[in-house]
Formats: C-alpha cells, structure tokens, sequence
C-alpha cells in the first residue's frame, strides 16, 4: 500500500487544484465557487522521487453537523484516521482566517503529522498572507502555487522525512524483475568464439561453430539454468548470441548488415551484455565501439578475454587491456575484465557469477532519504564551483528510474554546474551506493518544473 496523504482546508483554498497537481491529471472538478468537492476524491501522486496516495476532502466548514456542509466536514474528520500525513492548505492572499484557525486547533489534537501549505503565493499580495501562516504552530509555511506549478520542489523537501521509507511497491516490482531469468547477450567481433562460449556453458553443441568468420547470423536465445559451483544455487539464464559486428565499411554484404542490425536488438533486450575479445588479437577500437554502444543503450556490461588458454604474455595482455579500458570507457570506470576460456571452460562460472551480480546494482533502488543523506555529505566534502561569482545551489536529488539507474539532481544556476563536477556527483553514487560499474544517468533540472518528463 502508498503511504496516504490528505490535503485539509476551509473551501476555496485550492486543494483540488493541488489534488490535481500532484497526480498529473484533472481528476478533481475545480471552480471560484467554494464548496465544490463534496466526496473525498483518491489518487495516485508522483512528486520527483515520491509515489503516495492523495485524498482531496471537502472544505471544513463551521456548520451543523447534520447539514450537507457538516456531514462533509464529518467526511474529513474521519478520512484524517487513515492517513500517515495531512497537507493544510491556506489561502496566502487571502490570508489566515478564524475558520483556519479553528482547522489548526483540532489538527493539533491529532495524532497525524502535518505540513502546512500556503497556496496561492504568486504576487506581492501573497506576503502578509504568507507571514501571517507562521501563527498557526505548525512551523514554516511550503510556500505554492498549486495552479502555475511553483514550490513544488519546496513541498517535495517537506514531504520527503514523513515518506522516505514508504515507498514498496516499486520496492516490490524490482524484486519481482531480479526473479526473471538474466538476459545475457554476448557480443564481439567476428570469430571471437561466442557460440563456442555458449555451447560450453550448455554443455552441448547447440550453436554452429567453426573457423569462418560470420556463421552466426541470426540472434539466438537459448534458456538455460546455471548452477553456481561456489553456492549450489541454480539460477535461471536466457543466453544470446549475436552476429559478430565488425567495421561498417567491412560490411558489404546485405545479409552481414541485417546480422549486425539484429545483434544491436538484441543488446536492446538485454539486461547485461558480455564483450568478447580474442586474446590472440588484443583489443581494437571496434571493440570499444561495441562497449560504447551497449553502456549507452543502458545496459550492464562486462568484458571477457577469450582464449586466455593460448594467450601470449598473459598478464601484459590484462594489464594493457585495462588501462585501455579505462582511457576509451571514460563514461564508465571499473568495467568488469574478466579472462576466460570458451574452449576449456576456465572462468565461465566466474562470468556468469560477475553477470548477476552486476545485473543487481542495474536493477538497485536507493531511497530517497539515504540518497540525500549521501548528498549532503558530498557538497560539504566538495561544495560546487561559483563560475564568476555567480553560486549554483544544489537542491536535493531522487532517483527516478532503475534498469539502468536514473538520477534527477534539482537545484539553480545548473546550467553553469561544470561536467567535472557533474562526474564527481555519478563517480560517488557508483562508489558509494553500491551502484559499481553499471551506466548512470543524471539529469539536472530546476527545482520550479519538477513535473517534466525525463527523456
């Protein structure tokens, strides 16, 4: 269940536009005349990074309890039992009423957590309003405008030590995706001796194989359950193999062109991809291609050293590939490296072990408040730059997306925050939130529009 939360106030303060605002759509009728809702009205909300159910109620009137006005007011009382938090909403240009008044003395008679909101901000006649909000014991004021979209991002702040740890449903769906069979792409080069790495995983010659280069042609998904030597447990795989992808201008034949076309659809569908290399060949820059593609299709990736069983100089061989990694991957540090042998066998569980492993981090949630717990730390150990003098704030930042992780960074000025800085930010994620070598996205954005899509 969403954690609820119940927006209270005298009619016409503009609950059902902020009702409306917080769930992306025109559920609730709005209207100048008070008194319009009369039901209570559930929705689902999406504030940045927090997902809670919302209850727009009718507006409190002083009336009798057994006149319409007083059954709505009865109507709110009793939805206020059910919910982890209320929103009072207050008209800042109109300023505080008696009948707010009257609202703040019972909601301090509850056992609900409260945050005031003061709407309707936009204007100079909004200020005395606004000041006059502080008198009602409930703390400083989340000042909005529930119609034009503003303090949203103020709301998100105020909102987020009361939900933090609320949120399992998508808590739940990750876990239910982890359960899936892993969806392992090989790719490479030509005669890299992916279909011979697949075979000896099944432990049959299920794909042809041979020396000619391009035998493979068609993407081929083959499931499979791999029992892991070290633990015992057995874990279910969808394997694919894919055409070899060599250089375009290579590609002169129709039929390796479609092949090609199909083994970027299948990295479309994965969820960890394995680059093969031939350790007789070194590493090209066709193969960095193929990495750069895969980690910018948002998949995981790991890179393995095939035919280590015949590699000359075999640690000069890792070393230099690595060091080679880490100048032409500079989007991603740490990529897994791994030596193996499709022909013997050698390090395949290790693979395979390292594939799940990192299909976890892709697939990680942090919460919202540990995030920013991480945040914080980081601007005190390096605060961002003042570009000529001018101060960029950072805000607060959520994640928005798993499978790969998504990040949105709030804050002003973020148009002059430099991509070191930028880098310092994704690089501490990684290294700190357990999120390793897997692609990251970060999307900066202005804490007034925290409603817009992410691309």
């Amino acid at each position: 269940m969403l954690p609820q939360v119940i927006i209270i106030g005298r009619p016409n303060v503009g609950k059902s536009t902020l009702f409306n605002r917080l769930v992306g759509k025109k559920l609730a009728l709005v209207d100048d005349q008070p008194g319009v809702t009369r039901d209570r009205r559930i929705g689902e909300a999406h504030l940045i990074g927090l997902d809670f159910a919302i209850v727009d109620t009718a507006g409190w009137e002083d009336e009798d309890p057994g006149s319409l006005p007083g059954r709505m007011r009865a109507q709110t009382e009793v939805s206020l039992q059910g919910a982890q938090l209320a929103l009072f909403v207050v008209d800042a240009r109109a300023g505080i009423t008696p009948l707010d008044e009257e609202i703040a003395r019972w909601l301090r008679g509850q056992n609900a957590s409260v945050v005031l909101v003061a709407n309707k901000v936009e204007g100079r006649a909004a200020e005395s309003g606004l000041l006059e909000a502080y008198g009602l014991g409930f703390g400083d004021p989340v000042a909005i405008s529930a119609e034009h979209g503003e303090g949203m991002g103020d709301l998100f702040e105020a909102l987020l030590p009361h939900l933090e740890d609320l949120q399992q449903e998508e808590a739940a769906e990750e876990v239910d995706e982890l359960s899936g069979p892993l969806k392992l792409a090989i790719v490479g080069r030509p005669n890299a001796g992916k279909s011979t790495l697949i075979n000896r995983l099944l432990g049959e010659d299920r794909l042809l194989t041979g020396p000619e280069a391009g035998i493979t042609r068609d993407a081929i998904a083959v499931d499979w359950q791999w029992t892991d030597p070290k633990s015992g447990e057995t874990l279910p795989a969808r394997l694919i193999d894919t055409a070899g992808m060599r250089k375009k201008a290579r590609i002169t034949d129709k039929l390796e062109k479609l092949a090609v076309a199909d083994a970027r659809h299948a990295v479309d569908f994965a969820e960890v991809v394995v680059l093969l290399l031939d350790a007789t060949l070194g590493l090209e820059h066709q193969d960095l291609k193929i990495a750069s593609m895969a980690l910018e299709e948002g998949r995981a990736l790991i890179i393995a050293i095939n035919k280590w069983d015949i590699a000359e100089d075999a640690s000069g061989l890792f070393n230099g590939i690595r060091a080679a990694l880490e100048d032409g991957l500079a989007q991603v540090r740490g990529v897994p490296l791994l030596a193996v042998s499709a022909r013997t066998g050698k390090g395949l569980d290790d693979m395979m072990r390292a594939a799940f492993v990192i299909r976890e981090a892709w697939s990680r949630r942090v919460s919202t408040g540990q995030l920013n717990r991480w945040f914080e730390h980081a601007l005190e150990a390096n605060p961002p730059p003042a570009p000529g003098g001018k101060r960029i704030k950072l805000r607060f930042i959520t994640q928005a997306k798993t499978r790969p992780p998504g990040f949105v960074l709030f804050g002003t000025r973020l148009d002059l925050l430099p991509e070191s800085y930028r880098r310092y930010l994704v690089n501490g994620i990684r290294r700190e939130l357990g999120f390793e070598a897997v692609p990251i996205r970060l999307t900066l954005r202005s804490s007034k529009n925290p409603f817009a899509k992410d691309g």
